[in-house]
């Protein structure tokens, strides 16, 4: 029989996507996959059943309906601070996930080489691999999770073609400070590198941290592919609607790309989230609040669990040290915590390139009701713990 493409061998099936599984088996609140629980705003719902009467119901414009592109365009200029053309500047994509895919395809050759922060989403070094290029991964440092400033320079030596950077970042809910992100830029014009952003978590930024878009720097808009999506802002992580924002020359391969990938977004839902995005700057204040106080909520459930864990300054994920409880594997560690526990965390090795294995993942992005409850059910994790911890390399034998 003939072989499949071995560069699928280069990763595994989704390590998220596989504890939400892992959760629904054994019916354990689901920390692991970082989807909300509660509902998008009223405007875009009521909207949706309007839609479902009128349409549009067939194919829009491959790169995003008009009124798609002018609305997003009017609100990332406020948050920006930049002029983008909604015809020749932004391409609407079937999520961030997609438009991550099309801005590597777009922009990066066969063995090309990519810079990539770790701890990183597990997708970026599938995108790295599926469009032939060379992921060079420089190490974030628990537990303030900062890059070396030298580690970074030998990096961009090897003379990469792009960085990418997810700011607010996932897994480690880092929010990169200005000087950080004018010392990647600075990098990136002098070893002529695109940057590609993934800011999904744009809105999702606790005080006194800013989200500062890297494209808003000086020198850094014609080199910089800003990616993002609705799906976190709104609540709407099943719509699928992303989208890119570069300059004219790369957004027009960028549809080229897009268009054979995907054709284009459900038009019923770039009509129907028209009213999220009209929504007055009070909306994403209270976002903001709304996930601090999610944020302070969980992380006094693990200080009374006793458990460590480095704090988020954005997005709505926490690393946990699990160090205490095991010395081998935080895979197993995840299933018999979503077995005997009943909630369901996703393993810190599936984010980082190094051989660590001693974090792992929740998330916040629940009614205060489901946290509640997963603190009063991880408040029982000493008690359930076997005696030597889960997986235990010496119980076993193993050096």
């Amino acid at each position: 029989m003939p072989q499949i493409s071995s560069r699928l061998s280069g990763f595994t099936e989704s390590v998220i996507r596989k504890m939400t599984r892992i959760a629904n088996k054994y019916g354990a609140i689901n920390l692991s996959q970082g989807f909300p629980d509660f509902d998008p705003p009223k405007e875009i719902t009521e909207e949706l059943k309007k839609i479902a009467d009128s349409g549009p119901h067939q194919y829009e414009i491959t790169w995003g309906s008009e009124k798609l592109r002018e609305a997003l365009v009017k609100k990332q200029k406020k948050f920006m601070g930049i002029s983008i053309d909604p015809d020749k500047e932004i391409v609407v994509t079937c999520g961030s996930t997609e438009a991550m895919m099309v801005a590597m395809m777009t922009v990066c050759n066969p063995k090309d080489k990519v810079i990539v922060f770790s701890p990183f989403y597990e997708n970026y070094g599938a995108d790295a691999i599926l469009s032939g290029a060379e992921p060079i991964y420089v190490p974030l440092k628990p537990p303030s999770f900062e890059f070396d400033k030298q580690e970074l320079i030998n990096a961009f030596k090897q003379k990469p073609k792009a960085l990418i950077l997810c700011n607010p970042s996932n897994p480690t809910g880092k929010v990169f400070s200005k000087d950080e992100l004018l010392f990647i830029a600075d990098l990136a014009k002098e070893y002529d590198t695109f940057v590609i952003t993934d800011e999904v978590y744009e809105h999702i930024v606790m005080k006194p941290f800013e989200h500062i878009y890297m494209a808003s720097l000086p020198g850094m808009f014609e080199r910089t592919i800003s990616c993002s999506s609705l799906s976190k802002t709104y609540a709407i992580t099943g719509w699928r609607l992303g989208y890119i924002i570069a300059p004219e020359n790369i957004i027009d391969n960028a549809k080229k790309v897009h268009d054979f990938l995907t054709v284009g977004a459900a038009a019923p839902l770039q009509a129907a989230v028209l009213p999220g995005l009209a929504l007055p700057d009070s909306y994403y204040e209270e976002l903001r609040e709304l996930y601090t106080r999610k944020r302070d909520l969980f992380l006094k459930g693990l200080d009374d669990a006793g458990l460590k864990y480095t704090k988020p300054q954005g997005a709505y994920y926490v690393m946990v040290d699990i160090s205490e409880f095991t010395n081998g594997s935080d895979t197993e560690f995840c299933e018999w915590l979503a077995k005997e526990v009943g909630v369901a965390a996703v393993p810190g090795s599936s984010f980082f390139r190094e051989d660590i294995n001693n974090f792992i993942r929740f998330h916040f992005a629940k009614k205060d009701d489901t946290l509640i409850e997963a603190i009063k059910r991880l408040g029982t994790l000493r008690e359930k713990m076997p005696k030597g911890g889960v997986y235990n390399k010496e119980d076993k034998g193993e050096s």
